[in-house]
């Protein structure tokens, strides 16, 4: 007995060093594997669809659904980065020449708002609107000048790019292959009842599809209507707008209408009547509509998480994680509240004495 005692602790010492060891060696392409498995998840009821259709080919029905995955996921994302990093470096060029003045618009602003308006920012203590002038016009500087950076490090990154790149899309080829196969070897490794294992692995799945497929499609949707009326409107950079309202639409309780009301109310105070008319009632029945109609249908209550821990977690995830980060947090957050549940539901009640 205490040799069999001996053996198992040696082998889960044994599996511990070893997994801490496999994790080790694929952290410099954890990034590569995340977005493999997410879109593994998410393209995988499109392979189940094509796998009869294909005569029950695995091999044809995972390549297929791969270009399909390239096609409307991949590809639009990498040319949308591009063309951001390259608008981000030109702005900051524009700002440094002093041909974007930042400064001049804030004065103007100034000089167009009423006395009461002016007392009201000073009971705010907003009333410094040239300390407000120089901080603005900093943090577009830094903004533009991290786009400008990013432009560059791009340029002397292209080799290790292409290899993550190339190990994602070799790994979301065998996830989408041998999926299933994979899903029920960890299941059959984890030591937990198998409801618990089913729990979580629902779980895990409807927030990734609820995060990505639902939070991430309204965000781009809102963020593509932000930056198309600001580029209707000749508004500078409209591509960098409308990424940053996709952005913000991200988290809860923040929204696309952060960038674009200071944008109306500014047109508004300077003479550009119609254009901030117009731009207000676009945000609100346009780019306010989407969340208000395509968020329940897409996300619906598959997260079932209140708007407060969704926040909280999406910026402690991009904290920590990055850009990787908005899927990462909720989901660690979603299985945090799961896991805690399952160990309440099975833990042992204490009857008190009556």
């Amino acid at each position: 007995m205490n040799e069999t005692a001996l053996q198992h602790k040696a082998l889960h010492l044994f599996l511990a060093l070893v997994t801490i060891a496999f994790i080790w060696i694929l952290l410099p392409f954890y990034g590569a594997v995340f977005w493999a498995v997410i879109l593994g998840i998410l393209f995988a009821p499109l392979q189940r669809r094509l796998l009869p259709r294909m005569g029950w080919r695995r091999n044809l029905a995972a390549g297929l659904t791969l270009l399909v995955c390239l096609l409307i996921a991949i590809l639009p994302m990498i040319v949308i980065s591009t063309l951001l990093v390259q608008e981000g470096a030109a702005l900051y060029k524009n700002i440094e020449s002093g041909q974007l003045d930042i400064a001049g618009y804030i004065e103007r602003f100034q000089a167009m708002l009423p006395p009461y308006a002016q007392n009201g920012l000073e009971r705010m203590g907003m009333g410094d609107l040239e300390g407000m002038r120089d901080k603005i016009t900093k943090g577009a500087m830094q903004g533009s000048q991290f786009f400008a950076g990013q432009a560059f490090s791009f340029g002397q990154g292209t080799f290790e790019f292409l290899v993550s790149f190339g190990v994602m899309l070799y790994l979301l080829y065998f996830f989408l292959r041998d999926g299933a196969e994979l899903v029920r070897k960890i299941r059959a490794a984890v030591p937990l009842a198998e409801q618990q294992k089913r729990r979580l692995q629902l779980k895990f799945n409807r927030v990734v599809r609820a995060t990505v497929k639902g939070n991430l499609l309204v965000a781009v949707t809102q963020g593509a209507l932000g930056g198309v009326i600001f580029w209707v409107l000749d508004i500078p950079s409209p591509l960098v707008w409308g990424v940053l309202m996709a952005f913000l639409s991200l988290l809860p309780a923040v929204g696309a209408g952060i960038v674009w009301a200071p944008v109306a109310v500014y047109f508004v105070a300077t003479g550009a009547f119609w254009q901030g008319v117009v731009l207000a009632l676009y945000g609100v029945f346009v780019i306010g509509l989407v969340d208000n109609v395509l968020r329940p249908i897409l996300v619906g209550k598959d997260t079932k998480m209140p708007d407060y821990l969704v926040l909280v977690s999406t910026l402690g995830g991009l904290a920590v994680f990055g850009i990787n980060g908005f899927v990462i947090g909720p989901l660690i957050a979603a299985l945090f509240i799961s896991s805690w549940a399952i160990f309440v539901a099975t833990k042992p009640q204490v009857q008190l004495p009556s």
